[in-house]
């Protein structure tokens, strides 16, 4: 019987594919929940908002009519301290000359995936610095710190009670239903679904009808990690219910990319360079709704 290539496998050349596999990650959830984005020139965003309803009176025949004053409020995006988001990486130009793979796209996929994450992060949990609680207003405050939400605290383990209460929060603040959308980690999405009644039947049924759609009393659901843990001990998270419709971004730059084939040429290198620089803010802040305190 003659050696082969299956008897002798170890002797035969390596076969490399020409494909480069992308780990499973979490999506960027955001800017696809239909928030309101403002393309700008670089310049701070000022948005105008109406202030409070006003109180008209009923008056008879030839009696003098009460004056109102209507007031007025702006949500400010994109002030002069807001930094971009950047990254950049050198490779040499043996690699991208010999890669299996187009090396350059591979990167630039990379980056720019890598950029959309760190800003979907800080558009749900930023707190408005760098990490380091001295530099506000250099990065975006997310909507889990935007300030005068509607929040529900202290909730631990989370029933579909609680699902209700954030849903009246939300009808008593004039949120329109029919636009509300869930925020969640997967593990409490999952414990949600675990709820049964007493005959051991589950509370939430999926849509047969449609794959991967989840909804709970109705409203779609965003599934994300991006929500964090905060408390290590305790191990708790939070919920968002909200209307992306009330929330604004604006974007001075989106995710771009700069080829610099020249920068490094002393070393025979080229670079891939991203920035990105947006902000995020609610128009009204009642439309977002926080539980917090729940059990993960």
């Amino acid at each position: 019987m003659a050696v082969s290539t299956t008897s002798a496998n170890e002797l035969t050349a390596e076969q490399v594919q020409r494909i480069l596999i992308q780990p499973l990650e979490d999506q960027s959830v955001i800017l696809a929940s239909g928030v309101r984005i403002f393309d700008t020139n670089g310049s701070p965003v000022r948005i105008p908002k109406m202030g409070p309803a006003t109180s008209p009176g009923w008056f008879g025949e030839n009696e003098q009519i009460g004056e109102v004053n209507p007031t007025f409020d702006e949500v400010t995006l994109l002030p002069e301290t807001m930094q971009s988001l950047k990254t950049l990486t050198r490779y040499s130009n043996e690699l991208a000359r010999q890669a299996i793979v187009a090396l350059d796209a591979a990167l630039k996929a990379r980056l720019v995936k890598d950029v959309a994450d760190v800003l979907d992060r800080q558009f749900i949990a930023g707190e408005g610095d760098e990490g380091d609680g001295t530099t506000a207003g250099t990065a975006p405050v997310g909507l889990l710190n935007m300030a005068d939400t509607t929040e529900l605290t202290g909730v631990g383990a989370l029933a579909l009670d609680d699902l209700h209460d954030a849903e009246g929060a939300a009808l008593a603040a004039d949120v329109d239903p029919t636009r509300l959308r869930w925020i969640m980690r997967p593990e409490t999405f999952i414990s949600l679904r675990k709820i049964k009644d007493g005959q051991q039947r589950y509370q939430i049924q999926p849509d047969p009808t449609e794959a991967g759609a989840y909804t709970l009393l109705g409203h779609r659901v965003t599934v994300t990690k991006r929500i964090p843990v905060v408390d290590s001990t305790t191990d708790t998270t939070s919920v968002i219910l909200w209307d992306p419709s009330q929330v604004a971004v604006a974007r001075d730059l989106a995710p771009s990319v700069k080829v610099l084939d020249q920068t490094f040429a002393a070393y025979d290198q080229q670079a891939l360079r991203v920035v990105c620089r947006m902000d995020i803010g609610a128009l009204n802040s009642e439309a977002v709704v926080v539980l917090r305190g729940v059990n993960v």
